[in-house]
């Protein structure tokens, strides 16, 4: 059994999984509306602990802090998808729980999303599983070379996958990835990437904003510019595909879909490569480049309030800070147009995450 949704008022308490900065802006933007937030994370001095009116350091297994943290809270939700799936059904019992924990089950497997995605029609790479290294030589024969092998579970920006070209050796592939249950998926020779941030609210209303075109480097996030370069066909084709995955999970929040644009006889098409059930670093250029931010659109959504319209302020460009380039903020300062966002954590290592800048051009 699980608690239905309702509309809040101001004055009610959001709980928030996961203390990362995606959590502290869902929690800033959540006070600009006059709620508040209490943060349940494991990781001591996470960042988004600066920002609330309460906090759990605990783990997400600890059922007697999961149900101190419910009984202080009138709605949770999730920075993040890696949240262990038995944590949302368990408070899901006691408090609403949105996007709704079943849309985990699905996001956190990759197998189980594509094989959704193929499911609704949706286009993807060629895929099929690996359960063992055995299984690798006939995937590699259905699939063919050059593919990416990736574990089934817990990856991101790059990590858990290896790819498999022409001469590589699959078992140094399948021992690279941990020797775990995976997927292998075609490698994608695309033009470009995109990613669609759509929200959905109680009511089924949704709003898309401007599509992102993205630039990683060491397969993270780098630059995200906006609007991407892709034809007004092209651009609705991928917003409708963003809403169609979002209908049909009856979702609730801000769901971004990763997408690959290639070519197609003499024009293009667009393959889905992943689906983030949540706030997404593609859509962080919202903040300051557009009427109504990826953050205040997931709260209102989740608390049961009408979705804003979203309205570009004009072309944008977001540039992650990622690692020891934190130390250069003091540059950004004096860049016109420019929004710095330092996310306060504790300590900079190599590929971490440490803060953004959104540059707005006027047109």
């Amino acid at each position: 059994m699980t608690i239905a949704p309702r509309r809040l008022d101001p004055d009610a308490t959001i709980g928030i999984l996961g203390g990362g900065q995606l959590g502290r802006m869902l929690a800033l933007a959540a006070a600009r509306l006059g709620f508040k937030c209490h943060v349940l994370c494991p990781e001591p001095l996470s960042c988004a602990f600066d920002v609330v009116r309460r906090v759990t350091e605990a783990d997400y297994t600890d059922k007697a802090a999961l149900d101190r943290f419910a009984d202080d809270v009138d709605l949770i939700t999730y920075e993040f998808e890696n949240i262990p799936a038995e944590t949302a059904a368990f408070l899901a019992a006691r408090k609403p729980v949105l996007p709704d924990p079943k849309v985990l089950a699905t996001t956190q497997d990759r197998l189980a999303e594509k094989s959704y995605l193929k499911s609704l029609g949706i286009p993807t790479a060629r895929f099929t599983a690996v359960d063992a290294p055995k299984g690798l030589a006939r995937a590699l024969k259905e699939v063919g070379r050059p593919a990416v092998l990736k574990t089934r579970r817990f990856g991101y920006d790059g990590k858990g996958q290896a790819a498999i070209r022409a001469g590589d050796d699959p078992e140094a592939a399948w021992q690279e990835i941990g020797a775990q249950p995976a997927i292998l998926e075609a490698f994608v020779a695309f033009e470009r990437e995109i990613s669609v941030v759509v929200a959905r609210g109680l009511d089924g209303q949704m709003a898309c904003f401007d599509i992102a075109e993205n630039e990683h480097s060491d397969h993270i996030l780098k630059v995200s510019r906006v609007p991407a370069a892709v034809s007004p066909a092209l651009a609705e084709e991928a917003r409708r595909i963003a809403c169609h995955i979002a209908e049909a999970f009856a979702y609730v929040g801000v769901l971004a879909v990763e997408m690959f644009v290639v070519a197609e006889g003499n024009g293009q098409t667009v393959l889905v490569n992943e689906i983030a059930p949540r706030v997404h670093n593609s859509g962080h250029w919202t903040l300051d480049g557009c009427s109504v931010s990826q953050f205040e659109q997931h709260i209102r959504a989740v608390a049961g309030w009408p979705l804003a319209r979203p309205v570009m302020h004009g072309r944008a460009e977001m540039t992650n800070l990622i690692g020891a380039e934190v130390a250069e903020w003091r540059k950004w300062l004096a860049v016109p147009g420019a929004s710095l966002h330092l996310y306060g954590k504790s300590s900079v290592r190599p590929g971490r995450k440490m803060g953004h800048v959104t540059r707005v051009f006027a047109e």
